[in-house]
């Protein structure tokens, strides 16, 4: 919300600087986002004004709050004739000239209209000036009216040509399925049964409390105008704006709640502007259509509980005088007051309410800050926040940096990154805020591979992020995983050694060293995933529990999300929640160190060299657990092709590590279980001892 501090002084004799007055109000919750001198003491303040505030979208609202920071009385619109903020004095009733007709009460509590005769005109300088300092483009005299009350009064106002209008009727009901109008912006949009019209006699000529219709725009030619002021429900606007896709100023005050009192005397506003300026004549008595009257909010405030929770005792003068100020009725009460609470404050609906008012105006820097008593044992934490510090540092110690992203992607992302037959159990939001952010995330991958593919756009050439969060499918409900994404080098450059780029062993080595710290151990093997290269891919397994996968981002999808061409990125998911299920028995850090020596046997072997080595260790153990001589490590060492080995086929070499906890090992025992281990190789795999 621009403010021009010049306006405000229409409603508020205040004296203040505009530096001052920002100052004021940022110590009374509203952020200040620039501040724009003009000279002789005037000057834009530029408020960032939250969703519940709906009554500061407009220079009364900033007035009524700054009337009570300086305790100064607030000038309201009035039809006296020497008021500064003049308003018609016209009476209400109907007119042949127009008819009205409420079809919906529910989404259209009031609706009130005026017809005024066109009289050419200009808009005045000082309009103009005022509507250019809030960024608002002057038009002519009728369009100028209505965003100049906007700003004024906070309630917007939309003017039909009556000429165009079939049956001089406005008719307030909800579209037809199917059914189209084209906006004031030229575009035609298709309508459906939520949404509310104003129609007159054939079709719809605007879509309620969003944006009017093109065909009865005010344009020169027009002679007669019928001009709307209505109350729409916050939820219908909202509803419809969001389905359309159409953001306006009307939308952003009718969504978050109108003044359902205000739309009479805006209309008067209006109609004394346009009398003020020469831009037109009332025809005829203001027509209110107000079905069902609606009280204002009553509220109960105890004198004890606002104690309690600002924590300090207000003087009773001070909570009545900041609520007075605030235009609220205050009467006083055996433990308190009772409050009734304007129909312009949407957001006072409970008693904490009118404390934090009261806390505003008297002003928390005088809060004194006290630790809350502790009444009963805090509860143990949760254990995954100890296993996600763990999961951290290992990663951290891997050189990745940690990333946050958004829970909700697009439909095409969510597609893209979903394996086997999750596609079809995304979980689909209701009402998104735009197509970006249409699904829930199957995954971390299209948030941390987006993250990347951003850092890699803007010239960072290496980037590993990883990212602990929940994903959601309809089959699995919601899951805590880790993510990681990773192009680039591996690790800083040096003189002593040529630089490289990351590959899979890079990637499954930091899963190797997350689930050697979570005590779990895990397998890997060959799989095949639509979003990894094939060949590429592994699928990480606790036993026969799959935790996750790691491989090579397809480079079509890397692509697909913005990605330089020639990148090539590492992907990992584990879930968080199977892996700790698979925690090995026993606790790693209570564990003595061996007593007795270890004995070492190196194996060199031909085998075929499309046999994983992953196989080829769970072939090891398998075989040394029927050894007397416990396998302790199992490491490879070695890999050669070449001269005199067969085409198709590899050597390889492994070092066995052989150790007992309670006794030295004998050679024959060592031999033994060598040898069987040898055997194995040679039964399963057909492999040949170099």
């Amino acid at each position: 919300m621009r403010l021009l501090v010049s306006w405000v002084r229409d409603f508020v004799d205040v004296t203040a600087t505009p530096e001052e007055l920002a100052d004021r109000l940022g110590l009374r919750g509203f952020e200040v986002a620039s501040l724009e001198p003009l000279g002789d003491d005037d000057g834009v303040i530029d408020f960032e004004v939250t969703a519940n505030r709906p009554d500061c979208l407009s220079v009364l609202g900033f007035a009524r709050e700054i009337s009570a920071i300086y305790d100064l009385p607030l000038r309201a619109p009035s039809t006296d004739a020497g008021a500064r903020i003049a308003l018609a004095a016209a009476p209400s009733g109907d007119t042949d000239r127009l008819k009205v007709l409420i079809e919906d009460v529910d989404l259209c509590p009031r609706y009130a209209a005026a017809v005024a005769e066109v009289v050419p005109a200009a808009s005045p300088a000082w309009m103009t000036e005022r509507l250019l300092s809030a960024g608002v483009r002057p038009i002519s005299p009728f369009v100028d009216i209505t965003n100049y009350v906007l700003l004024e009064l906070g309630h917007p106002l939309h003017a039909f040509d009556l000429g165009v209008l079939a049956g001089a009727e406005l008719r307030v009901r909800r579209a037809e399925q199917g059914e189209t109008v084209t906006t004031l912006d030229g575009v035609e949009r298709t309508l459906d049964r939520d949404m509310l019209v104003i129609a007159d006699g054939r079709r719809p000529q605007a879509i309620a409390g969003v944006m009017g219709g093109a065909a009865s725009e005010v344009s020169a030619a027009t002679r007669t105008v019928a001009s709307e002021s209505a109350y729409f429900k916050p939820s219908s606007v909202r509803r419809t704006s969001k389905r359309l896709g159409l953001h306006t100023e009307a939308s952003t005050r009718f969504e978050r709640g109108a003044d359902i009192s205000i739309p009479v005397l805006a209309l008067q506003r209006a109609i004394a502007l346009m009398q003020q300026v020469g831009a037109g004549q009332l025809i005829g008595p203001l027509i209110d259509r107000y079905p069902a009257a609606r009280g204002p909010t009553r509220l109960h405030l105890r004198r004890a509980r606002l104690a309690a929770l600002l924590g300090l005792r207000v003087p009773d003068t001070e909570v009545e005088r900041v609520l007075r100020r605030l235009a609220l009725t205050v009467t006083s009460a055996n433990d308190g007051w009772d409050v009734v609470a304007p129909t312009f404050r949407v957001d006072l609906l409970r008693e904490v309410d009118l404390i934090e008012e009261v806390g505003r105006h008297y002003g928390f820097e005088k809060l004194e800050p006290t630790f809350p008593v502790m009444r009963e044992t805090a509860p143990a934490p949760d254990p995954r926040i100890g296993r996600d510090q763990l999961v951290r540092r290992a990663l951290t110690a891997a050189g990745l940096s940690e990333a946050v992203t958004f829970g909700f992607v697009d439909a095409d992302a969510a597609r893209s990154f979903a394996s086997g037959g999750e596609a079809h159990a995304l979980v689909g939001v209701a009402n998104p805020l735009s197509a970006k952010f249409a699904v829930l995330r199957p995954s971390l991958l299209p948030g941390l591979v987006d993250a990347v593919a951003h850092n890699r756009r803007h010239g960072r050439r290496d980037v590993g992020l990883f990212e602990i969060g929940a994903s959601f499918t309809t089959t699995d409900g919601e899951t805590r995983s880790v993510g990681v994404a990773w192009t680039g080098s591996p690790a800083p450059g040096h003189w002593s050694a040529a630089s490289r780029e990351v590959d899979f062993f890079d990637v499954k080595g930091a899963i190797e060293l997350l689930c050697e710290l979570l005590d779990s151990r895990v397998r890997f093997q060959p799989i095949m995933v639509p979003f990894l290269v094939p060949g590429q891919a592994a699928q990480v397994l606790a036993g026969a529990t799959p935790l996750g996968i790691l491989g090579v981002l397809s480079p079509a999808i890397a692509d697909s999300r913005g990605a330089p061409r020639q990148d090539r990125i590492l992907v990992a998911e584990l879930n968080l929640d199977r892996l700790a299920a698979a925690r090995s028995d026993g606790d790693p850090r209570v564990r003595a160190l061996p007593r007795h020596p270890f004995v070492q046997r190196d194996l060199s072997i031909l085998v075929a060299d499309t046999l994983p080595a992953e196989i080829i260790r769970g072939t090891i153990q398998a075989a040394a657990e029927a050894g007397p001589a416990p396998l302790v490590a199992t490491a490879f060492f070695d890999r050669y092709t070449g001269t005199g080995v067969t085409p198709g086929a590899v050597s390889v070499s492994v070092r066995l590590t052989f150790q007992a906890r309670d006794r030295t090992l004998t050679d024959a025992e060592v031999q033994e279980s060598f040898e069987g281990i040898l055997a194995a190789l040679v039964g399963e795999h057909g492999a040949v001892q170099r």
